[in-house]
């Protein structure tokens, strides 16, 4: 799975999905290592595009979005330059946080922060449904987070052998 990792990468890799927030001395210190090699590792970790970002998790509800919505969308057809629009298109709406293509009946499925049904309602009519090549949007409404993580598994523990 990353053959190029070893097992204190993982280990830096682990605790900065936990708390991006701490410093090289404290990761340092956690994993073993002084301070100069471990910033070292990270550097490589961020060259080498295992780290991506580092960014704040905000919560959602506090800044007033009640609802997570799944929207299925289908589209007319499927070409390189409609599914190019249509992305371009969804990149540019800040409610829409995720989007999928997808293998079925649907074509992709984007995931909308929303105040209220309300809201909503609207914003499939005025937004969704206006985006280039579609035809169809169902949708799907959250009640409860069960689980929400930004981490990646780094070891595949739950997977007989």
């Amino acid at each position: 799975m990353h053959s190029n990792l070893d097992k204190i990468d993982i280990k830096i890799l682990a605790l900065m999905q936990r708390d991006a927030s701490l410093s090289t001395a404290e990761i340092a210190e956690r994993v073993g290592l002084s301070q100069s090699p471990c910033w070292r590792r990270i550097q490589r970790l961020r060259d080498e595009g295992y780290i991506k970002a580092q960014v704040a998790i905000v919560d959602w509800q506090k800044l007033g979005f009640q609802m997570q919505i799944f929207a299925h969308v289908k589209m007319a057809t499927r070409t390189d330059d409609e599914v190019e629009k249509f992305i371009r298109a969804v990149n540019a709406i800040p409610e829409i946080t995720e989007c999928y293509s997808l293998f079925g009946e649907r074509d992709f499925m984007l995931k909308i922060m929303a105040p209220d049904v309300q809201w909503y309602q609207s914003f499939v009519f005025n937004v969704l449904r206006k985006l280039p090549g579609v035809v169809d949007v169902q949708s799907t409404v959250t009640l409860l987070e069960a689980k929400y993580t930004t981490a990646v598994p780094l070891e595949l523990s739950h997977i007989p052998a």
